[in-house]
């Protein structure tokens, strides 16, 4: 039953926002699946696989028990390599006031419960997330937008990140496996990785600090643009930074 709420609630986050970008032909193959080393409004590229990355925060603790919390969306270039910061005069630092000018107070709550800075500064956080990473998502340049209007793509870049992560509750995927915080259980890295692998449909990167579980990296490969185009797990590009036995889950 929890598999199956799982995967239909992705299908029904993964088909798109309706953002007012240009229409992308449902035929054009995935990205990195492709030869292909032209960007398009409708092609990612260099960097093709869209990484949703989560934390596990617990000195200090951040976001609800329940709950991992956001860190971002990542483009790399389909062999664990990255570009970054990729356009300085889109680098915004004002994140809070572009999403209430567009009126997304909704996603605005949202985020400041569940994409939190470790240091209480949630503004930064997102505005290194958005100018680190999010100017790198090359389909979502405002030349891909018609009647573009000024910072529109910012808005529908944290919309979307909120997308993904709603469907990737982490917190509930462990849980369902008997994998719970604990002061006093350690867990095996495959126990992990398959509780993970059975939500996402493909491998994930685990990080951990001290033996501590404390990231998840979830690995998409995207037909079309970033913000509607249709979104497809594939497997982790990055080997997992945990020991095979004896992690840690601490509660927050």
């Amino acid at each position: 039953m929890f598999q199956s709420a799982v995967a239909l609630a992705a299908m029904s986050l993964l088909t798109g926002t309706n953002a007012d970008l240009q229409t992308c032909s449902t035929n054009s193959g995935y990205s990195c699946a492709s030869s292909s080393t032209t960007p398009t409004c409708c092609f990612n590229y260099p960097g093709g696989a869209l990484l949703q990355t989560q934390f596990w925060d617990t000195s200090p603790s951040t976001g609800p028990s329940t709950s991992w919390t956001i860190h971002g969306l990542w483009p790399d270039n389909c062999d664990g390599t990255y570009e970054s910061s990729c356009d300085s005069s889109r680098a915004y630092t004002n994140i809070t006031d572009i999403l209430q000018t567009q009126g997304r107070d909704d996603l605005l709550d949202y985020m400041d419960e569940y994409w939190v800075d470790i240091n209480g500064d949630n503004e930064s956080f997102w505005a290194h997330e958005w100018g680190k990473h999010g100017t790198c998502i090359n389909t979502i340049d405002p030349d891909c937008y018609q009647g573009y209007t000024a910072q529109e793509e910012v808005g529908d870049f944290f919309e979307k990140v909120v997308d993904l992560f709603k469907g990737l509750d982490t917190y509930k995927a462990l849980a369902a496996a008997g994998i719970t915080p604990s002061t006093s259980k350690t867990y095996t890295l495959s126990a992990i990785q398959s509780a993970l692998t059975e939500m996402h449909g493909a491998s994930v990167y685990l990080g951990c600090s001290s033996g501590k579980l404390n990231q998840v990296w979830y690995f998409y490969n995207v037909q079309g643009n970033a913000i509607d185009g249709s979104y497809k797990a594939v497997k982790t590009l990055t080997n997992s930074g945990c020991p095979s036995t004896g992690i840690k889950y601490v509660p927050k």
